[in-house]
């Protein structure tokens, strides 16, 4: 018999993660190397929350788009928040923020919950 889980949606939380945007642009055209990293950032997003409304902040977008179009940064750390929705007539009770987080090396970073107080 299936045990009844507490849905992980309703909770708010934030949590920083390291993408590998090498393995989703390898073999990409030139021209469309970092729109399809905005797209895997999104997926990414979107999979690991679980919220279908996922808005990346503009400071993420231009460090993706630092160096052109086509030489995207080969991984990427970002703080991925779900926060509830304010506005009431939205559909999605939740969305995701995702920002950018600066680092000087990826070396031994690991998915980490940061707390809601900062």
């Amino acid at each position: 018999m299936p045990t009844k889980r507490k849905s992980a949606l309703k909770e708010v939380v934030t949590r920083e993660y390291t993408i590998h945007l090498h393995k989703h642009i390898h073999g990409i055209g030139f021209k469309k190397r970092a729109p399809r990293a905005i797209k895997a950032i999104r997926q990414f997003a979107e999979k690991q929350m679980g919220t279908s409304d996922v808005r990346i902040d503009t400071k993420l977008n231009k460090a993706v788009w630092a160096k052109g179009i086509r030489n995207v940064p080969y991984r990427i750390r970002v703080k991925l928040s779900r926060k509830r929705n304010e506005d009431e007539e939205s559909v999605n009770k939740l969305y995701t923020l995702v920002t950018h987080v600066v680092v000087t090396s990826f070396k031994g970073l690991e998915t980490k919950v940061v707390d809601m107080q900062e």
